[in-house]
């Protein structure tokens, strides 16, 4: 592959034009030979490469023929005398069969001139007014070595401050994911089919389906959140939006949650509240549960048993408890007979 463009500019294969830009800006700043007096040998060479790289990605025409054949097909074939100038770039048939691209890399100042806008960007630095070196004739417009590389031009195009804003991102697509009661109590996995568009290396997009598999742990709660980064549409200039899936909980026929605990109530008559009665339950993950309650049950009586709610998120092995209520059925109307035999019972 000769040289690799992609590492010298320190950036991946999926690089977009901002992309380009800010690692550009960012090492011709630091490799200027202007601003490395003590290594400028060193600093000559990697400025040289950098301008290279970002002349090659920065065209789409000459990235994608380096995609394809690397820097040896960019610049191994001789072109015919009339192929274009320095800096050109030109198609050419050859007997051989297929076009072939040539590139002659441009001079790296030009390029750093035309990125930051000066046209001579160095031009002021020990050159004799009106003499034919460095800045002749451009007295008065050209920028000093100071101020250069001084605080502002850190502050115009350092870091701090990109030049062109990156592109923006597309605001995250949420969608509510029901699960029982049952799920979240064990957990389980859920595979979502999804259809998205995606572009490929011209810009044109296509639509794939594609499965994501999600993995709910025991405990998780509804509202807890499950992102997969940047699974939306890809769109030209917009980073994809992230896809997040929110928990939502489908009521249960038996049991409701409060945080970690499960409640349950139980419907009972008013002979069994006062005599003793027996909760048979089954369990989230089918187990039969036998509690045996020996108080006696007023409307306001809560049986709490330790440890047989919703398991904990942070640690599965604890677990909320199982709170039992009960609404007790009181008799609508007493006969004589049934008043004045409670009496006697109760006042014993």
């Amino acid at each position: 592959m000769g040289v690799d463009y992609y590492k010298i500019l320190q950036v991946d294969k999926n690089a977009k034009d901002d992309d380009l830009k800010k690692a550009y800006r960012k090492l011709a700043m630091k490799w200027h030979p202007d601003k490395n007096p003590t290594n400028k040998k060193e600093a000559e060479a990697k400025f040289k490469q950098i301008s290279e790289a970002y002349e090659v990605l920065s065209d789409p025409q000459k990235r994608v023929v380096y995609d394809q054949y690397g820097e040896e097909g960019l610049k191994g074939q001789v072109p015919p005398p009339d192929a274009g100038g320095p800096g050109g770039a030109t198609f050419f048939q050859t007997g051989e069969g297929p076009n072939v691209f040539r590139f002659n890399p441009r001079n790296a100042d030009d390029i750093f001139a035309e990125f930051f806008g000066f046209s001579s960007p160095f031009g002021g630095m020990g050159a004799v007014p009106g003499g034919g070196g460095g800045g002749g004739g451009m007295r008065g417009g050209s920028r000093s070595f100071g101020s250069m590389f001084g605080d502002d031009i850190f502050s115009s195009f350092g870091e701090g401050r990109p030049m062109s804003q990156g592109p923006r991102k597309a605001p995250p697509i949420e969608n509510a994911l029901p699960c029982s009661l049952e799920d979240l109590y064990k957990g389980t996995t859920k595979k979502m089919k999804i259809s998205r568009e995606i572009a490929d290396a011209s810009g044109k997009t296509l639509p794939v389906e594609e499965i994501l598999t999600i993995n709910i742990k025991p405990g998780w709660k509804k509202g807890t959140k499950i992102t997969f980064p940047e699974k939306g549409n890809e769109q030209p200039n917009v980073i994809p939006a992230d896809l997040v899936f929110i928990i939502d909980e489908k009521p249960h026929s038996t049991f409701t949650r409060d945080g970690n605990d499960l409640i349950v109530t139980q419907k009972l008559s008013l002979a069994e509240a006062l005599t003793g009665y027996t909760v048979h339950l089954t369990t989230l993950d089918g187990r039969n549960l036998t509690i045996p309650i020996t108080n006696v049950i007023s409307p306001n009586y809560e049986e709490v048993v330790p440890k047989e709610g919703m398991p904990i998120p942070k640690d599965p092995s604890k677990r909320g408890n199982l709170r039992i209520k009960f609404n007790i059925k009181f008799p609508t109307r007493l006969t004589a007979e049934q008043k004045s035999g409670i009496k006697k019972l109760l006042a014993a």
